[in-house]
C-alpha cells in the first residue's frame, strides 16, 4: 500500500467504522469499505443487512454516506456502491 493509500485509509476507515456503521446497524443494516480511489476521491463501499436492497439504499448512500464524508475530507469527490 502506498503511503497516499495509507493517509486516505486513516481518514476514511474510522468515519465508516466509528461513526456511519453504528447508525446503520441500529437500523439493521452495516457498511464496508471496499476501495479508496485516491487519485480521484471516489470512495466505493458496500451496503450490508438490511441496506442491502433496501429501496432507500442510493439516498443512504448519496445523502449520508457521501455527504458525511465529504463534509469530514474535502478531498471526497462521490461514494458510490460497490458492484455485487
Amino acid at each position: 500500500m502506498t503511503e497516499e493509500a495509507v493517509k486516505w485509509t486513516e481518514k476514511v476507515e474510522p468515519l465508516i467504522v466509528t461513526d456511519i456503521a453504528p447508525a446503520l446497524q441500529a437500523d439493521g443494516g452495516d457498511i464496508e469499505l471496499v476501495n479508496i480511489d485516491e487519485a480521484t476521491g471516489v470512495i466505493t463501499v458496500r451496503l450490508t443487512g438490511a441496506c442491502k436492497g433496501c429501496a432507500h439504499a442510493q439516498v443512504t448512500l448519496k445523502n449520508g454516506v457521501e455527504r458525511y464524508l465529504k463534509d469530514n475530507i474535502p478531498e471526497v469527490t462521490e461514494v458510490v456502491a460497490a458492484d455485487e
